[in-house]
């Protein structure tokens, strides 16, 4: 069976290539461009494949409004309104071409989540290499259809969304022409628990739509990223940040450096050891096979004589014959002279 496939910046990724890790720089800049390039050169240094932005204004994003429909109640930024919260957390679309040209200096690939056309257009006019639709926006069908119009390759995050909208949101990117496409499991919560990810999802994803699948992961640790490689996952999402202490909105659930650097090394690990359905013996196992129990005689036996149970015993090593024959070697009879403590082989042996 053919696996599914999708090539971002000539980087291939499947199931039998090592999970693709991106580091979500999203609000993490805080407001400073030199902190984003930090975080380009700290992505780099870690491991990542990838660094992801973000691309919107205020305006392009919600309303500049402080009604009731705008004012964010409860979690990480209650009491804001959405303007407000999209005012401070968004990267003036000028700090995105140095961006572009540092990524390309360091040899890491770049690429962002458009939250409307003008975005789109912004970030052709860069080279973005692929798109990611956001959880938030994977039920806007226009902007998939846009996306898709680039021909690039489009991952679609699916926190929220039915199967339905899900199945919705692949049909009008492939309709409109995208041809690799990739969907990441996701749970929009700001961090999400654990126990919400119900990661067992992932493997029904890959089987009902039949396309590269990941994990975009807001949990504050690495645990559930890992384990997802173990079940499929072949993309990571998660959000970097230099210090998770930053003060921005979405420095609380990120990585930082260190904690990227290792889900880098144990995602890979994990991915490395799934391997392949195999029974066969191992190369590091050659060495100790002689150390499997098998026959021996614990008794010296003189030619002709009858070979009782209390003549052999199963012990380790294992030079003589398996213990499955031990029925086969009772109750015959010595060829030649038998010492004690030598394995048990047919040749020595007569009906």
């Amino acid at each position: 069976m053919t696996l599914p496939e999708i090539r971002i910046a000539g980087r291939r990724i499947a199931r039998d290539e090592p999970p693709y890790i991106i580091a979500e720089l999203s609000a993490n800049h805080n407001g400073k461009l030199e902190t984003a390039l930090k975080i380009l050169e700290e992505a780099k240094k870690a491991g990542a494949d990838a660094v992801k932005l973000q691309t919107y204004r205020p305006d392009t994003i919600t309303l500049d409004s402080d009604a009731k429909d705008f004012q964010i109640e409860g979690g990480l930024w209650d009491g804001r309104t959405l303007f407000e919260l999209y005012q401070e957390a968004h990267m003036p679309w000028g700090w995105h071409k140095p961006l572009f040209d540092r990524a390309v200096e360091l040899g890491i690939t770049i690429f962002s989540s458009p939250f409307d056309t003008t975005a789109v257009d912004l970030l052709e006019d860069l080279g973005a290499p692929a798109y990611k639709i956001a959880s938030f926006e994977a039920v806007d069908l226009p902007l998939i259809e846009y996306v898709a119009r680039t021909g690039k390759p489009m991952i679609i995050s699916t926190g929220m969304a039915s199967a339905e909208e899900i199945e919705e949101a692949v049909s009008t990117a492939r309709a409109a022409g995208c041809e690799s496409i990739a969907v990441l499991h996701c749970v929009s919560g700001y961090p999400a628990p654990a126990e919400d990810y119900n990661l067992l999802t992932i493997p029904d994803m890959i089987d009902r739509f039949g396309l590269v699948t990941g994990l975009s992961d807001h949990t504050i640790d690495n645990t559930t990223a890992i384990a997802s490689v173990a079940l499929g996952a072949s993309l990571i999402e998660k959000h970097f940040t230099l210090d998770r202490k930053g003060g921005g909105p979405d420095d609380s659930f990120s990585l930082e450096p260190k904690d990227l650097a290792e889900l880098c090394r144990d995602a890979r690990a994990v991915w490395s050891c799934l391997g392949k359905v195999d029974y066969g013996r191992k190369s590091s196992e050659q060495g100790n096979a002689q150390f499997r129990r098998s026959l021996y005689f614990v008794k010296d036996i003189p030619t002709g004589a009858t070979i009782t149970a209390d003549a052999v015993r199963s012990v380790r090593p294992g030079f003589g014959i398996a213990p499955k024959y031990l029925k086969q070697v009772i109750g015959r009879k010595a060829a030649v002279d038998i010492q004690k403590n030598t394995p048990v082989v047919f040749e020595k042996l007569v009906d």
